[in-house]
């Protein structure tokens, strides 16, 4: 059991050091564009959702 516990910390230290890490302004670039499309997103679906609103407004007035 120990053996094998061993052998996978080995391992996945041995799998971290492959791994290429994302420079600081990689890092930074992506939150921005992260933020930008969830706010162009939100934007997008609030429109839609106030002209559902409005739709479904006028349709009962004339109901």
């Amino acid at each position: 059991m120990i053996q094998r516990i061993r052998r996978f910390v080995e391992e996945s230290y041995s799998e971290l050091k492959k791994v290429v890490w994302p420079t600081r302004e990689q890092v930074r670039n992506l939150t921005v564009l992260v933020f930008v499309i969830s706010a162009v997103i939100g934007a997008f679906i609030g429109v839609v959702d106030l002209l559902w609103t409005e739709l479904v407004r006028i349709t009962v007035a004339i109901l």
